[in-house]
């Protein structure tokens, strides 16, 4: 039987979709489509930035 691999969490995979659009961004020459995936980055941390601010409101709340 197939071992499964871990799952990954919803932080891991924003870093890592950012990492492989940020290395494709560095090879693409000015234009629409390195516009629109800079766009794309700054959205996967803006993601990674909300999850981090409403992981910090859960765990405040389960403290109480």
């Amino acid at each position: 039987m197939r071992k499964r691999s871990e799952p990954h969490t919803f932080e891991q995979r924003l870093h890592e979709q950012r990492l492989r659009l940020e290395d494709e961004l560095a090879h693409l020459p000015d234009g629409g489509q390195r516009d629109a995936l800079a766009a794309r980055i700054d959205q996967l941390k803006t993601a990674a930035e909300m999850y981090d601010f409403l992981k910090l409101g859960e765990a405040a709340a389960a403290a109480r």
